[in-house]
C-alpha cells in the first residue's frame, strides 16, 4: 500500500501555518489590566520583529524642480535614508498654506510608484490605487509622497518574469535584512524631512496608504509616535488570512519569523489609544478578507475600552468593492482628527 505524500511546497507551508501557534494572542474578554499588559508586550514584539535600524545619516534634502499643479505646487525632492540609499519623493505644497499646519505621508501601492497617487498620468485617478496624494494636497494638506524601494524611480530593471519585491528579498535575506524594515526606516527619515518643512507643524503628521502602501502606513503608525493619524486602505485583516491566499503577500510586506510573532491586531494595538486609525476594506476583497478585518477592528475596539480611549478613534469603513482604494471616509476622518482648518492656513 502506497503512502500519502505531499509534493507541493505551498501545501507544506499551509500545513506549517496550521501547526504554528501565535506566541501571545490577543486575550479577548480579559480585564483591562491584562489587556494593557498585553498591549505593552505587543509593542515590544513589533519593534523586535523589525530589528535594529541602520546608522543615521544627514538627509541632505535636495529639491530638483517644481511644477504648478493649480491648487498646489509639486516639487521633486531627494533625500538620503542610509549610507547606501537615497529616496526620491514628490512634495505637494498647497498655495493657500501660509503658516505651519498638518501634513501627510502618502504611500503608494504596487504599481508605477509615487506618480500614480500624485495624478501625474492621465487615467490614474480612478484605478484601484486612487490618487490620494493629489486629492489631499487639493484639500490643503502638505503631502510628501516617496517611492518605496523597487518602485518608481527606485525600480531596477528586472526580466518580465521576475517580481521586483521578491528579487529584492533574495538580496535582503543574503544580508540578514528585511525589505519591510528597510522601507520603514526610509519612512522614518521621510517624517524627519516632512516635519522640518517650514509650513508643517511637526506635531500634526499623518500617514495614508493603500495595499502595499497600507502595509507601510500601518507599521509606520505602530512604530513612530510622530504619526498622529493613520489611514490604512486594503491591508488590515490578519496575516494568517492573507497568507492563505496564494501569490498574495510580496517580498516587501513580510519579515523573518513574522507568522509566529505578530498579527495585525498586534500592529493595530500599537496605534489604538494613541493615534486615530481609519481602516478601509472592500466587502469583496479576496486578499485581505473582510471577516478577518472585522475581527481585528473588534479587538482594537475592546482594547480602546481597556485604555479608556473612545472607540470612535478606530474607524472601520466597509465599502462595496474589491481590493481597491475607496476614500469616501477619508476627508471626514481627517477633518475630525487632523483638520486643516485649525491653523493649517
Amino acid at each position: 500500500m502506497s503512502r500519502t505524500r505531499n509534493l507541493s511546497p505551498w501545501a507544506s507551508w499551509m500545513l506549517r501555518l496550521e501547526a504554528t501557534a501565535l506566541g501571545d494572542p490577543f486575550p479577548s474578554g480579559a480585564d483591562a489590566a491584562t489587556l494593557r499588559e498585553w498591549r505593552s508586550r505587543a509593542r515590544d514584539r513589533v519593534r523586535a520583529l523589525l530589528g535594529d535600524r541602520p546608522a543615521r545619516v544627514p538627509p541632505d534634502v535636495e529639491a530638483t524642480g517644481a511644477v504648478d499643479c493649480g491648487p498646489y505646487t509639486r516639487e521633486r525632492v531627494v533625500f538620503d535614508a542610509d549610507a547606501t540609499m537615497s529616496v526620491p519623493a514628490y512634495l505637494l505644497v498647497p498655495h493657500g498654506r501660509a503658516r505651519p499646519g498638518p501634513a501627510l505621508l502618502a504611500l503608494h501601492g504596487h504599481g508605477p510608484g509615487k506618480g500614480a497617487i500624485c495624478a501625474l498620468d492621465p487615467g490614474d485617478g480612478h484605478d484601484a490605487g486612487g490618487r490620494y496624494a493629489h486629492d489631499l494636497a487639493t484639500r490643503g494638506y502638505v503631502v510628501l509622497a516617496p517611492d518605496a524601494r523597487c518602485f518608481g524611480e527606485r525600480a531596477d530593471w528586472n526580466p518580465p518574469d521576475h517580481y521586483a519585491c521578491d528579487t529584492n528579498l533574495v538580496s535582503a535575506v543574503l544580508f540578514g535584512d528585511d525589505p519591510l524594515a528597510q522601507n520603514l526606516w526610509d519612512l522614518t527619515v521621510a517624517l524627519d524631512v516632512l516635519g522640518d518643512h517650514p509650513l508643517v507643524d511637526r506635531d500634526r503628521l499623518g500617514v495614508i496608504g493603500f495595499s502595499f502602501g497600507g502595509t507601510l502606513a500601518f507599521f509606520l503608525a505602530a512604530l513612530d509616535d510622530r504619526v498622529r493619524a493613520a489611514v490604512v486602505s486594503g491591508y488590515v485583516s490578519s496575516l494568517r488570512a492573507a497568507h492563505r491566499v496564494p501569490w498574495n503577500l510580496c517580498g516587501s510586506q513580510i519579515a523573518h519569523g513574522m507568522v509566529a510573532a505578530v498579527e495585525h491586531v498586534d500592529v493595530g494595538a500599537c496605534v489604538a489609544g494613541r493615534a486615530p486609525l481609519l481602516v478601509e476594506t472592500g466587502a469583496e476583497d479576496l486578499i485581505f478578507p473582510l471577516e478577518a478585518a472585522r475581527e481585528t477592528v473588534a479587538a482594537l475596539h475592546e482594547l480602546c475600552d481597556a485604555l479608556g480611549a473612545p472607540r470612535e478613534t478606530v474607524v472601520h469603513h466597509v465599502f462595496d468593492g474589491e481590493h481597491q482604494y475607496d476614500g469616501a471616509a477619508v476627508a471626514g476622518f481627517l477633518d475630525r482628527f487632523l483638520p486643516v482648518g485649525s491653523g493649517g492656513r
